[in-house]
């Protein structure tokens, strides 16, 4: 079984546990088939985050390439970033088995092509449409080897950010129950760090909240531990590791557009003159300091694989997204948070000031954060917001609807969710009072119900 809605714009998402689940072992080993027709039987590499039913999905998955004549490195638990490095370092196209920050009777799949490339655009709806007509009978023809890459990952990532002093500071570290519990003593050994863990054991129920960091209430743990525990920072990753919030050392989270110009600027400064790429809701902040460091900004489509497409074409060093996914050349311009927090704790570490002091150089506009709405018609709503605005900006339909007054300082954009039935609304800001009358003008026309 194979509902159509599970294959988002990127990658499959879908429930499988409950009264009404939308995949299931044979759409699974389907999949599995589909994949080896698209890139043929060759080698490639999988992991599995640990959500319920991903050892019986991935085993499935892997059973239906198998027949079609592929073999396969299974890296077994992994959080998403460790299935990129693993394809990067291997050469071998990936399959991770992950629904990130979906609720707990989710689960999925994300793809790549060799070296951690992202798959084409029309990946997806092809794949829907071979797992729906592929054969899955005939014999097991190819190999599996298990493979333990843990430690060249946290290597990698060492090799990348290596410490750069002896001063100790005190982190929290909320897994969510995610695969940061897996990978985040591991990849942060060796820096003089006294860590203070929360939900480090791996649990797929997400017993204490939801591994979702874009929600502020998921945060408000760490939020709390760092001022308990007199802590220089927090971090907080999502359900598959591949994201990380930073809280600092007063409690407040650290807007992921401050942290995308942070590290831009760092990565500026070893690679000078070159291109940073963000997504079409990043804050005017990040381009203004890429700008001013010397650097060039190109602005992407929300979503990992639109981002990876524009960094391979530009050549671009470091990619930063607000919904915390941060992407790196060095590491096949794949997203990896863990790589994000140690460049935050390494300038951290040689700075003569606390986070919340380094994050305000980069912090001078006002943001509305994500605001989701549930919605009939997402298209109907855009086209009623561009007739509202019509004039007072300019327009543009790159990612949803953006509307831009540079001369008086604010943006709104407003997009449909690519792995959720929702409509998305992001709004800055120069001014807090501008911010906050432009959000609630869209938010009016986006949930009043009207006759269209």
């Amino acid at each position: 079984m194979l509902h159509p809605d599970i294959f988002k714009a990127n990658d499959i998402r879908g429930v499988v546990v409950g009264d009404r689940p939308e995949w299931d072992l044979d759409g699974a080993r389907a999949l599995g088939a589909a994949f080896v027709e698209l890139l043929g039987p060759g080698e490639f590499v999988l992991g599995r985050d640990m959500r319920v039913l991903g050892r019986e999905l991935s085993w499935a998955f892997i059973d239906g390439a198998r027949r079609a004549g592929a073999s396969v490195v299974d890296i077994g638990l992994s959080s998403t970033d460790q299935l990129w490095f693993a394809s990067g370092h291997l050469g071998l196209p990936g399959v991770q088995f992950t629904a990130s920050h979906n609720p707990a009777q989710y689960n999925g799949i994300k793809f790549c092509l060799a070296d951690a490339k992202p798959v084409p655009p029309d990946f997806m709806v092809r794949l829907r449409d071979l797992a729906a007509t592929v054969a899955l009978g005939g014999e097991v023809r190819g190999e599996v080897r298990e493979l333990d890459c843990l430690d060249a990952y946290a290597d990698k990532l060492g090799d990348l950010v290596p410490p750069t002093g002896d001063r100790e500071l005190t982190v929290v570290v909320d897994a969510g129950n995610g695969m940061a519990g897996h990978t985040a003593l591991t990849a942060l050994a060796g820096r003089s760090l006294d860590i203070v863990g929360l939900y480090l054991e791996l649990d797929g129920s997400f017993p204490n909240h939801p591994a979702n960091p874009l929600e502020p209430e998921n945060l408000v743990d760490a939020q709390r531990a760092v001022v308990d525990n007199g802590a220089d920072l927090g971090l907080v990753f999502d359900g598959d590791a591949d994201r990380c919030f930073i809280v600092d050392e007063q409690g407040d989270v650290v807007d992921p557009s401050v942290i995308t110009a942070m590290i831009a600027v760092a990565e500026l400064a070893k690679h000078p003159g070159s291109t940073i790429v963000t997504n079409t809701i990043t804050s005017w902040g990040v381009g203004e300091a890429v700008e001013a460091a010397g650097g060039t900004i190109r602005q992407s489509r929300v979503g990992h694989t639109y981002v990876k497409a524009l960094m391979a074409e530009t050549g671009a060093v470091f990619g930063g997204e607000h919904s915390a996914h941060y992407y790196f050349r060095d590491f096949w311009s794949a997203d990896t948070g863990m790589l994000a927090a140690l460049h935050v704790i390494e300038l951290l570490r040689s700075a003569d000031r606390p986070l919340s002091q380094l994050a305000a150089v980069h912090d001078s506009y006002h943001r509305s954060g994500e605001l989701n709405s549930t919605v009939d018609d997402a298209a109907a709503c855009m086209d009623r917001v561009a007739a509202a605005f019509e004039g007072r900006g300019g327009a543009d339909r790159l990612d949803g609807l953006t509307v831009r007054n540079r001369a008086e300082g604010w943006w709104i954009n407003l997009r449909p969710s690519n792995t959720e039935p929702l409509l998305r609304l992001n709004v800055e800001a120069r001014e807090r009072a501008t911010m906050e009358a432009l959000r609630d003008e869209v938010l009016a026309l986006v949930r009043t119900p009207h006759a269209d």
